[in-house]
């Protein structure tokens, strides 16, 4: 957003299951989720759309989305589509995102890569996204995809990590 302006945006996630799902069909308030999560391709909401926009409120209302749960156990992955303010290239994407990725403020939480992974390949991985930018692509200079990985177990526990880390150093420190 901060170098292309993005007007909107839909995002797919293709989320490993979760214990929230079943191992064989059985009752769950969402009959999509009822079904067994080692077989099937499960459509389901997401709320990560929404957390976009607390997260960078600028954002708010510019993003919607579904999920997918699919039968893998870990390795998870995003496909954002966005429309930009701005024209642009799968280079200029590329390089600021590569860029973000480097940097001090985002270097801890994003990756880049050009290797041509898979889910098993990101498992362990800290970062909340790694952008893999050989799926990148644009469209009519305006529209653009970004495809990115992220380990939905170890990516969000080192989150809580750090939110841990931050909120401990608010606490007041005991003397004595």
């Amino acid at each position: 957003n901060d170098n292309f302006g993005i007007v909107n945006a839909l995002m797919t996630t293709c989320h490993a299951y979760t214990n929230d799902q079943r191992v064989l069909d059985f009752p769950h308030e969402d009959a999509r989720r009822a079904r067994s999560a080692g077989i099937n391709i499960i459509p389901t909401t997401t709320g990560a759309a929404k957390a976009i926009g607390l997260v960078v409120p600028e954002l708010k209302g510019k993003f919607h989305g579904v999920a997918f749960r699919v039968p893998v156990a870990d390795g998870s992955i995003i496909d954002l589509v966005a429309n930009l303010s701005k024209d642009v290239t799968v280079e200029k994407v590329n390089d600021a995102l590569r860029e973000a990725a480097g940097g001090d403020r985002m270097g801890k939480y994003l990756a880049y890569t050009e290797d041509p992974i898979v889910s098993t390949d990101i498992i362990g991985d800290a970062h909340s996204s790694i952008v893999d930018g050989g799926m990148t692509m644009v469209l009519d200079n305006r529209m653009v995809k970004v495809v990115s990985w992220y380990d939905n177990e170890w990516g969000y526990s080192s989150r809580l990590i750090d939110l841990c880390v931050y909120v401990g150093k608010k606490l007041p420190v005991a003397v004595g």
